[in-house]
């Protein structure tokens, strides 16, 4: 087996095993009330650290009927950044426009369409999300 054969199927065991571990929930629901939905019937809410963990979920977006899908990236107004719910440091971005007002009561969503940015959205508003299992 040949070097590039050897990563082609690295590549293909690591993307069908982070699959076994993505949900969408096919339900409009707040941002909290996603936290809670996953982390009761799965483990969390989706996070996502690098663009391979990206193209799969915006791939696994194609079956939302929402405009956008919570992630679980939140906005803390006491301490001014943004947030993984599962610890995870926000090294990778992928904002529409990173240039936006930071406010209270906001979380990240990605858009299911597009180019599947990431956009800042009042926790209040009803999404599709993901979970992580």
């Amino acid at each position: 087996v040949s070097p590039p054969q050897i990563w082609q199927t690295a590549i293909l065991v690591l993307f069908f095993s982070s699959s076994d571990h993505v949900i969408l929930i096919n339900e409009n629901r707040t941002w909290e009330e996603a936290l809670y939905y996953c982390r009761h019937n799965h483990h969390d809410l989706v996070t996502i650290t690098n663009m391979d963990e990206q193209i799969w979920v915006q791939e696994k977006t194609k079956n939302a009927s929402s405009p956008f899908v919570w992630t679980g990236l939140r906005y803390t107004c006491t301490l001014g950044f943004w947030f993984w719910v599962s610890d995870e440091v926000v090294h990778y971005k992928n904002w529409a426009s990173p240039g936006q007002v930071n406010e209270c009561d906001m979380s990240g969503a990605m858009e299911t369409g597009g180019e599947h940015k990431w956009f800042k959205k009042h926790d209040e508003e009803k999404f599709n999300f993901f979970c992580s299992k």
